[in-house]
């Protein structure tokens, strides 16, 4: 431990002679906002997958799936607790091959290897035992919790179309299994009415989120146009936006601004359909692992993955999506705790500064510099002023951030320059050893690990001269919140 603490900051101060500096600034549209997230717009999965999920030649999941995770590790409970509270979806793709043990379903039977099951396994079974074990653990964690439903139950596979399933259950697109969009439509009727009759009164009354799949123009549209106004309660979509978990150019897909720049597109479809439909909660990202099956065992677990994972984020929260579910808490290679020791991966420390600092206000910021320069603003959390993350994709430069002010009906003039007079708290995130393929983070200058009663370690900002600019190392990540930054918006 001692050993990572001490030369930590050595390295950064070599990376830093290493590199050259670039001057940018950066304007700030405080006057009003461009979007809004849920409070709680950090989430993450849990997932049913058995231990015997293998892709590319590894078996990655443990006994991190949903049946078999031990409930009782304090590592783990502190991971979550660390939150306070964190937001949890139950569910994935074997979620449609689930059966729960309630009223006439018999037998349990655990998930078996199958290759002409559904993703190759069996059907899968809930017990009320394990599931009065969850419950007592959200709840002793605080977690704000969605569930996905079984949607393939009482229904069959085509004999004319693979993929697509028929029958009287609820389903969306997805990789496997399909249903028709107006069946849909039609399924989720029943089951918003289910819900009401189940709970009489609103204010406990779960909301109903849907389809949670690949976004699909026309299916998404269609659903909606037969489900109608205030039946779904949140338009559901994943991203896997980085492809198979084994493509050798995994690095260059993170690293590149105009790859990470593509998935836009299906952000600004996503929010087109809600903005036309309007359900209540708006677009919710239900899951995205950047990588499929199990993500990249070279990548997700490491430094790098933020480069892609909290820039997508902050992509999401433009476009007005409320929610960003991660794939997974634990589990595969994506997960943000190691599957079997609980230790939390770099993406752990970026999104849990993400859900203290980043407010659900967001706000547009614009420069002109180099595109591996990745900006976003939101109102900063609880407290007064604005927070940014500056995420820098480039291997050899650094850059030097000042701000300016754009004021209330100023388009078209100059932009006022901001020197703030209280210290700026910055939060540099930056790869141990100088590789992004590293698997601990330093948080200025200081390497993340778990203490020896098994807490999440401090994450205190450092205090920097309000009149300096900001210094944003060559592949870092950076949190800023700047207290006394007038923007009306925040107010």
């Amino acid at each position: 431990m001692y050993f990572k603490f001490t030369f930590c900051p050595i390295i950064l101060l070599l990376w830093a002679s290493l590199s050259f500096a670039q001057n940018v600034n950066v304007v700030i549209h405080g006057a009003a906002s461009i979007a809004k997230t849920d409070d709680n717009f950090v989430c993450v999965t849990l997932d049913w997958w058995p231990a015997e999920k293998c892709d590319y030649n590894q078996c990655p999941w443990g006994k991190a799936g949903i049946l078999n995770l031990d409930l009782r590790y304090g590592a783990l409970i502190n991971a979550i607790k660390a939150f306070n509270p964190l937001r949890i979806k139950v569910g994935g793709s074997l979620q449609d091959n689930v059966v729960y043990k309630v009223g006439e379903v018999s037998s349990c039977p655990n998930f078996m290897k199958r290759e002409d099951g559904l993703f190759g396994f069996s059907q899968g079974c809930l017990s009320m035992e394990r599931w009065d074990q969850l419950n007592r653990f959200f709840n002793h964690t605080g977690v704000k919790l969605t569930f996905g439903l079984n949607a393939l139950f009482g229904r069959n596979e085509s004999q004319t179309e693979k993929g697509l399933w028929i029958g009287n259950q609820l389903s969306g697109p997805g990789m496997g299994a399909k249903v028709d969009a107006k069946q849909y439509g039609k399924d989720v009727i029943v089951l918003k009415n289910l819900v009401k009759e189940l709970y009489a009164h609103p204010e406990t009354q779960p909301k109903v989120l849907g389809p949670g799949g690949f976004y699909e123009e026309k299916w998404f549209n269609t659903f909606l146009e037969v489900s109608g106004q205030g039946i779904v309660d949140g338009l559901t979509h994943h991203i896997y936006n980085l492809g198979p978990g084994d493509d050798p150019n995994m690095m260059n897909k993170i690293l590149d601004p105009s790859y990470l720049n593509q998935v836009s597109q299906t952000y600004k479809g996503v929010s087109d359909v809600v903005n036309k439909f309007r359900p209540q909660l708006g677009a919710w990202v239900s899951e995205s692992g950047g990588a499929l099956n199990g993500g990249s065992k070279d990548v997700s677990r490491t430094f790098a993955d933020g480069f892609w994972y909290l820039d997508q984020m902050g992509m999401a929260s433009t476009y007005d999506q409320k929610v960003f579910c991660r794939q997974a808490l634990i589990g595969g290679n994506y997960g943000l705790l190691n599957a079997t020791t609980f230790v939390p991966n770099p993406d752990y420390y970026g999104a849990l500064l993400w859900h203290r600092l980043m407010g659900s206000t967001v706000l547009a910021v614009t420069k002109e510099s180099d595109p591996n320069l990745r900006v976003y603003a939101h109102c900063a959390k609880k407290k007064p002023g604005v927070s940014l993350i500056f995420i820098n994709l480039s291997k050899d430069r650094s850059f030097n951030i000042t701000f300016s002010n754009a004021k209330p009906g100023d388009a078209g003039k100059p932009n006022y320059e901001f020197v703030g007079k209280q210290n700026r708290e910055e939060y540099h995130l930056r790869a141990l050893t100088g590789d992004t393929k590293d698997d601990i983070v330093c948080l200025n200058d200081v390497p993340m690990v778990q203490t020896d009663s098994e807490d999440i370690p401090a994450m205190d900002p450092k205090l920097v001269d309000a009149s300096t600019p900001i210094s944003i190392a060559a592949q870092s990540i950076a949190y800023v919140t700047i207290r006394d930054f007038e923007a009306p918006a925040c107010v």
